[in-house]
């Protein structure tokens, strides 16, 4: 979990740096300022750079590096699909705190590879850390399928069991071959009620190494992946 000025969210992927420095990554809405229907990255407020994100497990809090939001309004974003499913961010981790983390995804490993698209009914997996909970890790591990890729493809809708909740924002998704498909965005009414919207990584990242974003690489996990039910299993 991290928490950025007192919001809760659920980080995603780890990544490194050439000089090893150790990033996770979180929605950028994460460190929004305004209400939950603030939604375009272009025009929502947002905490600035060097803000401290708290980690759990962590010594010292991270501090944000990265936010898609400010960098879109920096550069003056206009293309709708970009600046309403752009949505990540990078929290730069003390030192003294990189040893403690692993960039396997609980319950089902991976990633493999960074970037991904999904078609119609292609297998997809999380897992959420959202408080809502109760500490029920049970529910954490997460398996559905996509209604495939939009908004020219920045986001993918799916559906899973269970849906994402509040809390789970900014999670990570694998695809059905484990690699990193992207990061959990919005919880929908409409079109598809119930369903969540995830931001395609691969273009995240693009933008953020083409904007002058921290260079970064995804960290592949140490763990295999492991796919169909298998990290549903005890």
């Amino acid at each position: 979990m991290t928490f950025t000025a007192g919001a809760q969210c659920t980080s995603n992927f780890v990544f490194y740096n050439g000089s090893n420095d150790v990033f996770i990554g979180q929605a950028a809405h994460c460190a929004g300022t305004g209400g939950a229907t603030e939604t375009d990255g272009c025009d929502a407020g947002s905490l600035p750079l060097g803000t401290p994100v708290e980690v759990d497990g962590a010594s010292q809090p991270g501090t944000l590096v990265y936010s898609s939001w400010l960098t879109m309004q920096a550069n003056g974003e206009t293309d709708a699909n970009t600046c309403q499913y752009n949505d990540f961010a990078l929290v730069r981790l003390a030192a003294g705190d990189y040893n403690k983390v692993n960039p396997s995804i609980p319950a089902w490993g991976g990633p493999v590879s960074v970037g991904a698209t999904t078609a119609l009914g292609d297998q997809v997996y999380s897992y959420g850390n959202s408080s809502l909970r109760l500490g029920l890790s049970q529910l954490s591990p997460k398996t559905g399928y996509s209604l495939g890729a939009a908004a020219g493809g920045w986001t993918h809708d799916v559906y899973t069991v269970t849906p994402g909740i509040p809390g789970d924002s900014g999670s990570a998704f694998l695809s059905s071959t484990g690699a990193a498909l992207g990061t959990l965005s919005t919880v929908a009414i409409l079109p598809f009620p119930a369903s969540n919207g995830v931001g395609d990584l691969g273009r995240e990242l693009s933008y953020m190494l083409s904007h002058g974003g921290p260079s970064v690489q995804l960290a592949l996990g140490t763990e295999p992946f492991v796919g169909g039910l298998g990290g549903l299993l005890p």
